[in-house]
């Protein structure tokens, strides 16, 4: 009997060693899960951020509004400011030193806020697309403030506040936001293109 477990024992014993081994020799298997719930996590991860992004372009296509949306456009004429001036809007003239560049103003809330501080000073500087410089601050609209511009566009964003004219890349201005429409210049955008540097602009009411 005694002989009898002892070799019962001595079985379990090399079986116990046999499968410490098999797991030695075949620590792949581990990696190879490991691999297998990686791919999955990646695929879950991929898969919640293409969610994510489809939600957010939902959200933006439903809450993002642009430049054109609404706007009276001209697109034959690529020399001439994109937005339609406001039949009965406001005339102004900016005078950039001996440079002077016309505009209209339209009836927006802000646009009408502007208008009542006329005559005025406004410095601006060149950049790559536009003049610009910090003004007043000014009432606004939610409903009218927009991401991007159309070239010619006399605008306030109102992050700063500025007072800004936008006379080129439209094509890719949906990038910026905080901006509200309250006029557009009546002149080629190539005569304020011209120009260069920094000026105190002279805003007044056109005769």
């Amino acid at each position: 009997m005694k002989k009898i477990i002892a070799v019962m024992c001595a079985g379990i014993l090399c079986l116990s060693l046999a499968a410490c081994g098999n797991n030695n020799a075949g620590s792949d298997a581990p990696q190879e899960q490991t691999q297998a719930q990686s791919s999955e996590n990646t695929s879950e991860e991929a898969s919640a951020q293409v969610d994510d992004t489809q939600s957010k372009s939902t959200e933006g296509d439903s809450e993002m509004r642009v430049a054109r949306d609404g706007a009276d456009m001209q697109t034959d004429d690529k020399a001439m400011p994109t937005r339609l001036p406001m039949e009965d809007g406001t005339k102004i003239n900016m005078y950039f030193g001996d440079t002077l560049i016309t505009g209209v103003l339209n009836d927006c809330e802000t646009a009408k806020a502007f208008i009542e501080k006329l005559p005025m000073t406004q410095h601006v500087s060149r950049y790559s697309h536009d003049f610009c410089g910090v003004t007043e601050d000014l009432p606004y609209n939610e409903d009218e403030v927009h991401y991007g511009w159309l070239n010619g566009d006399i605008d306030y964003a109102i992050n700063a506040p500025y007072f800004t004219i936008l006379f080129e890349d439209e094509d890719v201005s949906e990038q910026y936001g905080d901006q509200v429409n309250i006029g557009v210049i009546t002149v080629p955008l190539s005569e304020i293109a011209a120009l260069n540097g920094s000026y105190d602009v002279r805003i007044e009411l056109a005769e």
